[in-house]
C-alpha cells in the first residue's frame, strides 16, 4: 500500500524530513506545518519552493492537513467572523494543493457536543437539540468550495470534534450528500476516545467508498480519567487491530495514502526518536 508520513512529526525542516523519509523509505509528504507556518499561511515563493524541493526529491504530496473548523462550536453561524475566517484559510490551502498537487485537503469539524441523539426521555433530558443541524451549514460551503475548486476534502475524526467516529463522519457526508467530493480521514486511534472500534466496526462504516485517508498511531485512553496516553505503535490498545485493518484494506483495494502520525515520544520530548522506535513495525503491518 502507499505509506507517507506526516512530515512535521520527524522534522518542521522539510529538507531534512525528506531525508529521514528517504532513510526508511516512506514516498508520501502530508504536509502540516512546514517551517514556522501552517499550510495556508506561507507565501507564493515559499510554496513553489516547497513544490521543487518534494518534486526533486520523488516525494508526492498526499494531503495538506490544516486544521479547518477546529475551535469553532456549533454556536458559529455560516457567514460569521470565525467562519469567514476559516473558509478563507481553507481557500489558501485549496491554492496551495493545486501548486503542489495535492488530491487532499483535510478540514476539521467544530467541538463535539457530547450527546447528539436519544430516546425514551434522553431527548428531552440529554441531547444536545439542534446541535447536529448547526454543524451542516458550517461545512456545506466548504464543500461547495471544493467541488469548484476541483478537490476532494477529508474530515479527520477527531478526539473532540463533532465528528469523532466513522460512524458520525459518514453520517455527515451522507447529510450533505457530498459523497462526491468529502471523504472521511480515519484516525483510528482518535476514535478510541470514543470508544469505536477500529476493526471490523470503524472500518464497516467507511469501506464502501467513503475512506480518503488514513493516519496510524496507538494509543491508550482512559475516558473516565480524562486522560490520554500514546504508546509506541503495537503496544497500545490497537495493537490487535492493525493487521486485521490493513489486510481488510488490502483486500478491498483501498487506493489512497496512510501516514504515520508520529506524535509519540519516549518520555525526552523527541519526536524523532519516537518515530524510529515505530516507523519499523507501522512498515511491516501496512506494507
Amino acid at each position: 500500500m502507499k505509506l507517507g508520513i506526516i512530515c512535521d512529526g520527524i522534522s518542521r525542516d522539510l529538507s531534512y524530513a525528506v531525508n529521514v523519509m528517504d532513510e526508511f523509505e516512506l514516498e508520501y509528504a502530508e504536509l502540516q506545518f512546514v517551517g514556522d507556518k501552517e499550510v495556508g499561511d506561507h507565501s507564493a515563493q515559499e510554496i513553489k519552493e516547497i513544490d521543487l524541493l518534494l518534486r526533486d526529491r520523488g516525494k508526492p504530496v498526499s494531503c495538506l492537513s490544516r486544521h479547518i473548523f477546529a475551535g469553532m462550536t456549533t454556536a458559529n453561524l455560516a457567514g460569521d467572523d470565525l467562519h469567514t475566517k476559516h473558509m478563507d484559510a481553507l481557500k489558501r490551502v485549496i491554492d496551495m494543493a493545486h501548486v503542489v498537487d495535492s488530491p487532499l485537503v483535510r478540514i476539521m469539524t467544530p467541538k463535539k457536543e457530547q450527546i447528539l441523539w436519544g430516546s425514551n426521555g434522553a431527548e428531552k433530558w440529554n441531547v444536545a437539540n439542534g446541535a447536529w443541524e448547526k454543524l451542516l451549514p458550517l461545512i456545506a460551503p466548504a464543500c461547495d468550495l471544493a467541488r469548484d475548486s476541483g478537490v476532494t476534502l477529508v474530515v479527520e475524526t477527531g478526539n473532540g470534534t463533532m465528528v469523532n467516529s466513522n460512524y458520525t463522519g459518514r453520517k455527515m457526508i451522507d447529510d450533505l450528500n457530498a459523497k462526491d467530493v468529502l471523504k472521511i480521514l480515519w484516525d483510528p486511534a482518535n476514535n478510541c476516545w470514543c470508544h469505536e472500534q477500529a476493526f471490523p466496526d470503524g472500518y464497516e462504516e467507511v469501506k464502501m467508498g467513503y475512506l480518503g485517508h488514513v493516519h496510524i498511531k496507538d494509543v491508550h485512553v482512559d475516558t473516565p480519567r480524562a486522560t490520554l496516553e500514546v504508546r509506541r505503535i503495537g503496544e497500545g490498545q490497537l495493537a490487535n487491530q492493525f493487521k486485521p485493518m490493513a489486510s481488510a484494506m488490502r483486500g478491498d483495494g483501498y487506493e489512497g495514502v496512510i501516514s504515520f502520525e508520529s506524535v509519540y515520544h519516549p518520555g525526552n520530548g523527541n519526536f524523532e526518536d519516537g518515530f524510529r522506535q515505530c516507523v519499523g513495525l507501522f512498515k511491516t503491518l501496512f506494507e
